[in-house]
C-alpha cells in the first residue's frame, strides 16, 4: 500500500501538532525519511512526534546536527539523525545507520536525501515545503503493510 496526504499549516505550532498527532498514532518501529529546506520545519515536526511518542517535556528535542544522532526515551525510543553534515552515503556507515534504523525505535532522519535509497527505504517519507513566513506544506507518503491506522489518523487530523 502507498498513500501520501498533504497538509498545510499556517504556523510553528501547527506544524506541531501534525507531528504530535503522527506520534500518537505509532505503535511499532518505523523508518521516518524528511526532506525540506534549512529552517523548513523539520526538527519542529520531530519536536512534536516526540511529544506524541510519549518523550517527557523535560528532555528537549533538539537537533543533531553536531552530535548527528539524538535517542530519547518514550513509549517507543526515538532516534534523532540528521545527515546535513554528512557528505554522501558512504558516511552512513561509520555511522551505523543501519543498526540505528532496525534498533526497535521510531527513527526519523532529517536530511535523507544524503542516504543510499538502495539500502534505506522508509515506511513514511515527509517532505516540508515553507509555502510562506510561516506557512508550511507537509507532504506525507505512507509505505507497505501495517500504516492503514497512521493513513486514517493523519486524514481525521485533516478534518478537524
Amino acid at each position: 500500500m502507498t498513500e501520501n496526504i498533504c497538509i498545510t499549516t499556517t504556523s510553528a505550532e501547527k506544524t506541531l501538532n501534525c507531528g504530535r498527532v503522527l506520534g500518537k498514532l505509532i505503535d511499532r518501529p518505523l523508518f521516518i525519511a524528511l526532506t525540506g529546506d534549512l529552517g523548513s520545519g523539520k526538527t519542529v515536526l520531530i519536536q512534536g512526534l516526540a511529544q506524541g511518542l510519549g518523550i517527557p517535556p523535560e528532555h528537549p528535542v533538539t537537533s543533531p546536527t553536531y552530535t548527528l544522532v539524538n535517542e530519547y526515551d518514550g513509549r517507543l525510543p526515538l532516534f534523532h539523525v540528521d545527515l546535513y553534515r554528512l557528505s554522501g552515503p558512504d558516511d552512513t556507515i561509520d555511522l551505523g545507520l543501519a543498526d540505528i534504523i532496525s534498533g526497535g525505535g521510531v527513527t526519523a532522519i532529517e536530511w535523507s536525501e544524503r542516504l543510499d535509497g538502495g539500502d534505506f527505504s522508509p515506511d513514511i517519507a515527509i517532505d516540508i515545503a515553507a509555502t510562506g513566513e510561516t506557512d508550511r506544506r507537509i507532504s506525507i507518503f505512507f509505505y507497505g503493510t501495517g500504516i492503514e491506522n497512521l493513513v486514517e489518523g493523519m486524514k481525521h487530523f485533516l478534518q478537524q
